[in-house]
């Protein structure tokens, strides 16, 4: 089928090129005096004038591809979902399919991930949220082991890793295969935290040990069906700097009482101020989610790695501004964010964590889990100003950080977005614009290099580099195979094709998902 389409693609592609992106800025709209200048040079290149959205028109065509081509391409590749944490084995599924019955899972020790939380303050005190999972962890040998972490990942097999990286992905792979503990109750032990985070500061950046804080919290509510526990609980005072008189974000350490396992860092947050939302995968660490059998290695086996120089960004606006809070969200399932909240605390300065939890499991749960937790962290703070970092390669990243920007005004303060398609080209998935329209150029930018973001004044507002030229175009961008991209890696949202109305039925996609998996997925496996 391959074969068949590709001269075909080739006959059409005269007629779908289309007109050039927008002529080079004018002197007036260069960079301001104290931004660094973009590394990388300006040309601009052809881009994506279509205004709909791409994938819900043509959704029966691209699934109709993907059964035709009769292969192993996920489910997720239809959704625009780059994301291969699906669809975990749970609770009584986890004990069938390793034979355990009931004698043996009573047998075996409860344990718990606590997450890291915030709090807020209120006329009645401090509020901090708590929220983690419950669980048991079976004592599985290394062969069967090896058996479950082989099936997630491609190409290659545990047994042919490195000792290391073998090691790695048998522990993550223990990580899923637990056993979740409804109907539990929970209490934690609170205390000042001298440290946690890694920007070069004292204490780690990201907050400050207060004099006091430490008291015993009952949890009021069991664990859910699922074994998790998430909500706000007011604490006592004993000794912390109340939130109407200071701006320093303080920070406690919250033992879960009964275990060595669920020890945690909660982050005190005044009413106002500045805090990061950071997304993790592809912007602080390099993952590639959109090429599976490298994301899978990078996730499962590799240790986890900075993303160029994104942690000397993340230093120095916590140095710089030390009373911003900073709050990481990604939407990997919270079983496997242990590995996460390791690689933060270490390279990053320290701050809070969202995660996407057990009961938000399929494609249409992932999509939608972003904007729940941006929607309780924005309405926590009311007052406070946020910044957003995340990559295009997340479609519900480029539906949610734009709207968060219409549905609070007052609140979004910058939209920092890393090309991952102008700056990578193993992704392949295209990415829609569209939701930017209407916002001020001054309150978002795509960029390419994290030295893009150094000088910027993102205290009162200056959050667009002009020397790093954007070419959004308001629609689907980011096409893949170079088509239209001499210079593909020379602006911030580059990279497209100008689709005319002879497309309708979805025929150029379908193209694409011929071109890229039919070729580009079968040669990495």
């Amino acid at each position: 089928m391959l074969s068949i389409l590709l001269p075909v693609f080739y006959v059409i592609l005269p007629t779908v090129l289309g007109n050039p992106a927008p002529n080079k800025p004018t002197e007036a709209e260069q960079e301001r005096p104290l931004i660094t200048p973009s590394p990388v040079a300006w040309d601009p290149t052809t881009t994506a004038k279509h205004r709909r959205d791409i994938l819900s028109d043509i959704d029966n065509d691209v699934n109709s591809v993907l059964s035709g081509l009769g292969s192993d391409i996920p489910s997720y590749v239809a959704s625009g979902v780059p994301n291969f944490f699906q669809n975990f084995p749970t609770g009584d599924g986890v004990a069938s399919s390793l034979g355990l019955d009931s004698s043996q899972v009573a047998a075996l020790p409860t344990q718990v991930l606590n997450i890291p939380g915030y709090a807020n303050w209120t006329s009645q005190g401090w509020n901090v949220r708590f929220h983690g999972n419950v669980f048991k962890q079976p004592n599985l040998n290394e062969s069967t082991l090896n058996d479950l972490a082989n099936g997630f990942l491609i190409g290659t097999s545990v047994q042919s890793l490195p000792p290391s990286q073998a090691s790695q992905a048998r522990n993550l792979t223990a990580e899923i295969y637990v056993l979740q503990q409804s109907n539990q109750n929970v209490t934690f032990s609170l205390a000042p935290a001298p440290t946690a985070g890694a920007s070069g500061q004292q204490g780690g950046g990201g907050a400050v040990t207060p004099p006091g804080g430490g008291q015993t919290i009952d949890f009021p509510t069991p664990t859910t069906p699922e074994g998790d526990f998430d909500g706000f609980v007011q604490i006592n005072d004993n000794g912390l700097y109340t939130g109407n008189s200071t701006s320093n974000i303080q920070r406690l350490n919250v033992y879960t009482n009964g275990t060595d396992t669920g020890n945690a860092t909660a982050y005190l947050v005044p009413n106002k101020g500045l805090t990061i939302v950071s997304d993790i995968d592809d912007i602080l660490r390099v993952t590639k989610i959109y090429a599976p059998k490298e994301g899978l290695l990078n996730s499962f086996a590799r240790p986890f790695v900075p993303w160029m120089n994104m942690p000397d960004i993340y230093a120095n606006w916590s140095k710089s501004l030390p009373d911003m809070a900073f709050a990481y969200l990604t939407t990997t399932p919270e079983q496997i964010t242990r590995n996460y909240m390791d690689f933060i605390y270490k390279t990053y300065p320290g701050g809070s964590f969202d995660t996407r939890p057990l009961n938000f499991s399929d494609v249409d749960a992932t999509l939608s889990i972003r904007k729940f937790l941006l929607e309780k962290i924005f309405e926590t703070f009311p007052e406070r100003k946020f910044i957003l970092v995340a990559d295009t390669s997340n479609s519900d990243v480029m539906r949610d950080y734009p709207l968060m920007a219409t549905e609070f005004p007052n609140q979004v303060q910058c939209i920092f977005l890393r090309n991952t398609s102008a700056t990578d080209s193993e992704d392949k998935f295209p990415y829609d614009t569209s939701g930017f329209k209407g916002l001020n150029q001054q309150s978002y930018m795509f960029f390419l290099v994290p030295d893009d973001l150094t000088g910027l004044d993102i205290a009162n507002g200056q959050c667009y580099n002009a020397s790093v030229p954007q070419n959004v175009t308001f629609g689907y961008q980011g096409l893949p195979l170079g088509l239209g991209s001499g210079n593909v890696k020379k602006s911030g949202a580059s990279s497209g094709l100008v689709v005319g109305p002879w497309r309708e039925g979805g025929l150029l996609f379908m193209l694409w998902v011929v071109m890229v998996f039919g070729g580009v997925w079968w040669t990495s496996v």
